[in-house]
Formats: structure tokens, C-alpha cells, sequence
């Protein structure tokens, strides 16, 4: 799936990245838990989360993903925001809860991170 079609699906803002729009992601992975993404989630991949501060873009610089999804409606400091766009990450910003956001992108074919145990 395209990140654009994610930021149809989720009537969502594009705050940075837009000339990453058409790039493909694999799968979505919703937490606010930067550990856990660090621990499952690798590239080609959209993080939905609350949270707005700095660790959320680094945390996807390092797990080498496309795109940030901030949910309910949160949208980060301009700072962040340069962050993101320094690093090719794509921000959007959805209105949506995460349970919600999350049930769109599934609905419509985005699979979540396959986690072995």
C-alpha cells in the first residue's frame, strides 16, 4: 500500500514527506510502548502512536521506517516536525484513535508486524 492511500484511508493531515507519498509500505505496527517497535518492527512499515515527542522519530530513523501516523488528533512540535523531515520520514496526523485507525488500514489490506514468539 502507498502512504498516500494510508493518508486517504485515515482522512489524515501530511505535516512532512510529501514527496514520499507514493513510497509502498508492508505492514503497520500501533504503540506508544518505542521499545517494542524497536524489539518488532524493521523498514517498509508505518507506526501509528500518541506519542509526539523526539524519541518517536528517532525510534523510526533507527527501525528504518516510512512513515509516523499521530493518532487522536496529536501533532508534534515544529522541531519534530524538521526532524522527521530531515530523516525522509513521513508525518501524518489522524483524527482517528489508534484502535480505529488501525481497523481502517487492516480492512483495507495493510497487514500488522508478525510477531514469533
Amino acid at each position: 500500500m502507498k502512504i498516500c492511500d494510508v493518508s486517504n484511508i485515515l482522512d489524515a493531515e501530511v505535516l512532512c514527506g510529501g514527496k514520499y507519498l507514493n513510497n509502498e509500505v508492508t505492514h503497520a505496527f500501533g504503540s506508544d510502548l518505542m521499545s517494542d517497535v524497536l524489539a518488532f518492527v524493521k523498514g517498509k512499515a508505518i507506526l501509528l502512536t500518541g506519542l509526539t515527542n523526539q524519541q518517536v522519530v528517532r525510534t523510526a530513523e533507527m527501525a528504518d521506517l516510512s512513515a509516523i501516523v499521530f493518532v487522536r488528533g496529536k501533532r508534534p512540535e515544529e522541531e519534530i516536525v524538521r526532524l522527521a523531515c530531515e530523516n525522509e520520514i513521513v508525518l501524518l496526523s489522524t483524527r482517528d484513535t489508534m484502535y480505529t485507525a488501525s481497523g481502517k488500514l487492516y480492512g483495507k489490506g495493510l497487514e500488522g508486524v508478525r510477531i514469533d514468539t
